[in-house]
């Protein structure tokens, strides 16, 4: 039978990141000796009070639906975090719970864009926004943000950017790939151009908000522009600050208007997150914090070591991040020293020769550079990039 998809479908494509560790994966799985810088994962174990409220809450039978937007005590934890930590107030209808901050994601740009909307997208990006906003019909309008800015979109670039087709701007602070994260006054620069723009609605990417080394402390766009805050959905989630990917608990706080036509496409796809995810999520949020900070210095130990060991390396440059667990080093140079012809070819010859797994740039939306995650033991990045270092010379 000759079976037609949807044209939806054939716009996308899977996962560069998933693709990459199944591929290490199978590698591993035949024998070979790989290490795997591909995934965007914390490599801790989820905090011991949190796993005991989610295994209380399957003690107590709390494993039915729940509210198709969250727990009400969940939704008060979220309330009660943005109020505490971002000096943000939200009423509970402007809140809602998902499977994860990718779901709240989707959720939104299904409530928002329709055929032809433009979505301005700063690159390098995380790779699901391009292709979420290709599924529900909007095009994704690029800014390329390199070495020279930081990674980081100046608001000329933004207003350039800017059109009457534009519906939403997406920011990703402190950003998967690259880690860097805006401060008050540059984002307070792009707000000053959206001023100009009142249709567009913006979405700010915190998932990263807690991993961060920064002395001046965590900054959206509604922080450094109150103004805004009424066209613009926070999105965040526990799976990075607290160690808790697969537990798929994310939310987003935003117009009342937006975030019910959220909770409407959600209560005919997923319904509500997994209660017993929830329960947890919610003693992650109210329990005691302590738990994150020696997880961050972890990660910027890490991070010192391997920008770096990658900066003694022939033909690469690493920037300095301001947090997240990942690394986006400019790699063109040692491309073209070895002959390679791209970043998809170079991080295979990584793969192959040097047994060791990264995500090229261009999955990002900016070739010449690879993406390193740190989230790993030091152990094996001390192997990764000895490893690296020697094929590269």
């Amino acid at each position: 039978m000759d079976i037609t998809l949807a044209r939806r479908v054939q716009r996308i494509k899977p996962s560069p990141t998933v693709a990459v560790t199944t591929r290490a994966a199978e590698l591993r799985a035949a024998g070979r000796d790989i290490i795997a810088l591909g995934a965007g994962e914390p490599d801790f174990d989820t905090p011991e009070h949190i796993r005991q409220a989610a295994i209380e809450a399957i003690g107590k039978g709390r494993t039915r639906y729940t509210a198709v937007d969250g727990t009400p005590e969940l939704k008060q934890a979220v309330q009660a975090k943005f109020r505490n930590e971002n000096a943000l107030e939200y009423d509970l209808t402007q809140l809602i719970v998902s499977s994860g901050a990718k779901h709240s994601i989707y959720n939104l740009m299904a409530a928002v864009l329709d055929d032809g909307d433009e979505v301005v997208i700063p690159a390098p990006y995380w790779t699901s926004y391009p292709d979420m906003s290709k599924l529900c019909d909007a095009i994704p309008v690029v800014i390329e943000a390199d070495q020279r800015h930081r990674f980081k979109v100046t608001a000329e670039q933004l207003d350039a950017a800017l059109t009457e087709q534009t519906r939403l701007l997406v920011l990703n602070s402190p950003s998967n790939p690259t880690g860097a994260a805006y401060t008050r006054e540059e984002l307070a620069a792009l707000g000053n151009v959206l001023e100009a723009y009142p249709r567009v609605l913006i979405m700010t990417d915190d998932i990263y908000e807690h991993i961060l080394w920064r002395t001046d402390g965590f900054c959206n766009i509604v922080n450094a522009c109150p103004e805004l805050k009424e066209r613009t959905v926070v999105v965040n989630g526990v799976s990075k600050g607290y160690a808790m990917t697969g537990w798929r608990i994310g939310y987003a706080a935003g117009p009342q208007a937006v975030i019910g036509a959220m909770k409407k496409i959600q209560s005919q796809t997923t319904t509500s997150a997994c209660s017993i995810s929830q329960e947890a999520a919610t003693a992650a949020l109210t329990g005691e914090q302590s738990c994150i900070a020696p997880m961050v210095r972890a990660f910027r130990q890490r991070h010192d070591f391997v920008v770096r060991a990658l900066n003694a390396m022939p033909g690469v440059e690493a920037l300095r991040g301001d947090g997240t667990f990942y690394c986006f080093p400019r790699v063109d140079a040692a491309m073209k020293r070895l002959g390679i012809r791209d970043d998809v070819a170079f991080a295979d010859f990584l793969l192959n020769d040097a047994g060791v797994a990264v995500v090229p740039g261009s999955a990002f939306g900016l070739s010449g550079h690879i993406r390193i995650s740190f989230a790993t033991s030091m152990e094996n990045l001390e192997a990764a990039m000895e490893r690296i270092q020697r094929v590269l010379k």
